[in-house]
């Protein structure tokens, strides 16, 4: 007599033994894993590297003087001016710099 199937396991999915182990992904062996963004075919030139890496610092930059100018609008002191626009900027050009896709 053959024994019931317990209700707690898990149904199979008729997948074979070469199915991918993550089941949902829908992904190829050997594929690339998709991303929200398209892979870049080619790098970037060291000149285009450092023009986006200047842009973007001028960004951190003005980021500091927006901040500044909030704070001294709101009648904050000097020295805690300059201490917050220096710690915002030291940790945003340290991120900008440390980044591998720039």
């Amino acid at each position: 007599m053959p024994e019931p199937k317990d209700s707690s396991a898990p149904a199979e999915t008729g997948a074979g033994p070469g199915a991918d182990a993550r089941p949902g992904t829908g992904a190829r062996p050997g594929a690339e894993p998709q991303t929200m963004l398209p892979h870049r075919r080619k790098r970037r030139t060291i000149v285009e590297s450092v023009f986006v890496r200047i842009i973007a610092t001028c960004g951190v930059v003005a980021i500091g003087i927006a901040i500044a100018a909030i704070m001294d609008s709101s009648g904050s002191k000097g020295w805690l001016i300059g201490l917050v626009v220096s710690v915002v900027s030291v940790v945003l050009a340290a991120v900008l710099w440390s980044s591998r896709r720039l």
